[in-house]
């Protein structure tokens, strides 16, 4: 377990630190929420009351991900879609794709992503099986607009209430719940002077990563889902490879001495130990009996524990949201402005 010392330096530390990466997203084991999306989980009453077992990676929100994005200058902005091709045949849009901003628009764009990066990754997978291979770039560069509608509708409220008005009711519920996700992550953010400090590197692979997961939730019971959304909010399913601030290491963020607590005798670099190690500690910390006194114990934030389970819950409705998750890239919110560090 963590000394002391570090327990109460993690928790001095989570005002001001708050979500460090807008890619990788999360926190120190975290990513984002919505003001318009629908209300998100309500924090577990009793949470601040127990004592949990020490954070594993301090409780920061957002190292390197959603709650930290990083300039997108063609959010709201940027190249137009390519004009000729139909509808279905149009070209994936590019990476630095306009994001509109009317309300009518932003929902047809939406509406059209979601579709077209759920037929990519059917394609992808077989239709429902297990990825083969690395994504096709179709996946890459539709999950990519996806995210940055996203983000975008998580910092404009009021356009994204009237443009989820216009969604048929699923996915205005799915939007709801990543925008809200977001926005949570993103008011925990810290702004870097140098996002060149982060090392990203690619993913190990989405069926690889799905294997660990599932073999984690046979052993300790916690859900695969959530532990893949824990991945997604800590490094973007580790993508970042740096440790934070504070010295948390590996694709689930973990302090060290919550490693030699929980580690098993693994290496916090590798994804399977790490996720191994996650289960065990989630499920040393109440899960799954009680998520969100698990979660808190692994962050000590609220927006943290209701994003981790926002997402969970959007794979659990629709798997391909997996791998739509997978392939969002990881964004760094610097004094500068916002910076993408991945992807195309």
């Amino acid at each position: 377990m963590d000394s002391g010392t570090e327990i109460s330096r993690r928790r001095g530390r989570l005002a001001s630190w708050a979500a460090l990466l807008a890619v990788a997203a999360l926190a120190a084991c975290g990513t984002d929420p919505a003001g318009t999306a629908a209300a998100a989980p309500s924090a577990p009453a009793s949470a601040a009351e127990r004592t949990p077992p020490p954070s594993p990676s301090t409780g920061r929100a957002g190292k390197t991900g959603e709650s930290g994005e990083a300039g997108e200058s063609g959010e709201a902005g940027g190249r137009a879609a390519a004009p000729s091709a139909s509808p279905d045949e149009a070209a994936p849009p590019a990476p630095d794709e306009r994001i509109p901003r009317d309300p009518a628009k932003l929902a047809k764009a939406l509406e059209t992503t979601t579709r077209r990066l759920h037929d990519a990754i059917d394609d992808w997978t077989g239709d429902g099986g297990t990825a083969k291979g690395g994504p096709p770039r179709t996946v890459v560069l539709q999950a990519l607009y996806q995210q940055r509608i996203y983000r975008f509708t998580a910092r404009n409220p009021g356009v994204a209430s009237r443009a989820f008005a216009r969604l048929p009711a699923r996915l205005a519920a799915e939007a709801r719940d990543n925008t809200t996700a977001i926005r949570g992550l993103l008011e925990l953010a810290h702004p870097v002077k140098d996002a060149s400090k982060f090392r990203i590197e690619e993913p190990p692979a989405a069926s690889a990563l799905l294997r660990h997961f599932k073999k984690a939730e046979r052993r300790f019971g916690v859900e695969w889902e959530v532990l893949a959304s824990v991945m997604f909010a800590e490094t973007k399913f580790g993508r970042v490879r740096s440790p934070s601030y504070v010295g948390a290491q590996g694709p689930m963020q973990f302090m060290p001495g919550t490693w030699k607590a929980y580690g098993m005798g693994g290496d916090v670099h590798d994804p399977g130990d790490a996720v191994m190690a996650a289960a065990n500690y989630l499920h040393a910390s109440g899960a799954p009996r009680d998520y969100r006194r698990a979660l808190y114990a692994y962050n000590h934030s609220r927006a943290y524990v209701d994003a981790i389970l926002l997402h969970a819950r959007q794979i659990k409705r629709d798997p391909r949201n997996y791998y739509a998750y997978y392939n969002w890239q990881v964004f760094v919110i610097t004094t500068k402005g916002e910076r993408r560090i991945s992807g195309p």
